[in-house]
């Protein structure tokens, strides 16, 4: 028998509990934000915003969960998937980044914004993440705040989508870690494991981790409403900040070219001949 679900929609209480939520989480992730960027002015740098990114999302998760007052066994269980996301990736790129200058994206972007700096970094990189962070995080909000109910089959499925967008970011990132730790294949284009399938088989993963999330918010009253989230995760990496600008360094690169003819640049896909 296969199991059925039904999308539901959300009552005007549901409603105002998610819209207090939000506040909640806004005032959360405004305070966070701007402890990192105090974090970035010490040092100098604004590549720490990449580490606070995934910890944003835990912050927004433990905030709406205390706020709350009520854990469900939902709710735990979505607290507890970003928490693991959002730790791995944050200390994976705080290691990555450990003993190296600033991130050349960020670097550039400090000689070009000159005296306006300070400014433009705590607008254009660290509000603007935290809007962005809010908005992704939608579905953990919704999925929080929902009233308490049995697990379901879009729960099952979700976790099953999470789990396996998760072993595809945290499987990527470590292949490239140890390509790169490898002296022979400095200026070299990875091209083997996950990498053979996929150009970025990490944000394959982010990606749909996010939608896994989602479906688990698709289990609730009103979950639906909070499509925006893996819908504004999914357009930044294939269209925006993820995909697009990481390969415009690459553009000229003899070997990034043959690599780009046989491989596909997001679904994992048998390469072609």
């Amino acid at each position: 028998m296969v199991p059925s679900y039904t999308i539901r929609l959300a009552p005007k209480g549901c409603v105002i509990i998610m819209q207090d939520a939000v506040l909640v989480a806004t005032s959360a992730v405004l305070v966070y934000m701007l402890l990192w960027f105090i974090v970035s002015l010490v040092l100098k740098r604004n590549d720490v915003a990449d580490i606070a990114w995934g910890g944003g999302f835990i912050v927004v998760a433990l905030a709406v969960l205390v706020s709350r007052g009520v854990a469900t066994d939902r709710a735990v269980l979505v607290v507890t998937l970003v928490t693991i996301w959002g730790l791995r990736l944050a200390l994976h790129i705080g290691l990555r980044n450990r003993g190296k200058g600033e991130d050349a994206r960020y670097r550039k972007w400090r000689e070009e914004w000159g005296k306006s700096v300070v400014l433009r970094s705590f607008l254009q990189i660290y509000v603007l993440q935290g809007v962005l962070l809010l908005v992704i995080s939608l579905p953990v909000v919704r999925a929080i705040t929902a009233p308490d109910a049995p697990f379901a089959f879009m729960d099952l499925l979700g976790a099953a989508v999470w789990l396996t967008g998760f072993l595809f970011e945290a499987v990527a990132d470590r292949q490239l870690l140890q390509f790169k730790k490898d002296p022979g294949n400095k200026g070299r284009i990875i091209t083997i494991g996950l990498w053979r399938f996929s150009r970025h088989p990490n944000y394959f993963g982010e990606v749909t981790l996010w939608w896994g999330v989602f479906l688990i918010a698709l289990a609730v009253p009103g979950g639906w409403m909070t499509v925006i989230g893996p819908v504004t995760i999914t357009a930044l990496i294939i269209g925006v900040s993820g995909i697009p600008m990481l390969e415009k360094k690459y553009e000229g690169n003899r070997e990034f070219e043959e690599y780009k003819k046989r491989t596909s640049a997001f679904f994992p896909l048998p390469p072609k001949p």
